[in-house]
């Protein structure tokens, strides 16, 4: 007999939630994590940032970071929810 294709799922309402909560703290975290990355790609390349600023070129860092956070996370998330469950 065929098996249910949908038994352990996690129904889509809740998917939904998920996501939009996971892409929120995805953008925040993905950004703080490129703008570390970006401080130490500075102190390597040796520049000299403007005071009062993390680093050179931060805002670039933390865009990608912030669009690679917000769209990775929830794909994760999503994906490790609806994984066969033992």
């Amino acid at each position: 007999m065929a098996e249910d294709v949908t038994e352990g799922r996690v129904p889509l309402s809740a998917q939904i939630g998920i996501g939009c909560l996971t892409a929120f703290a995805g953008f925040f975290g993905g950004g703080m994590v490129a703008v570390l990355i970006a401080k130490i790609v500075g102190f390597f390349t040796k520049c000299q940032a403007v005071d009062g600023t993390p680093a050179c070129n931060w805002h670039w860092y933390a865009l990608v970071g912030g669009a690679i956070g917000f769209v990775g996370l929830p794909a994760l998330s999503i994906w490790r929810l609806n994984g066969r469950r033992s």
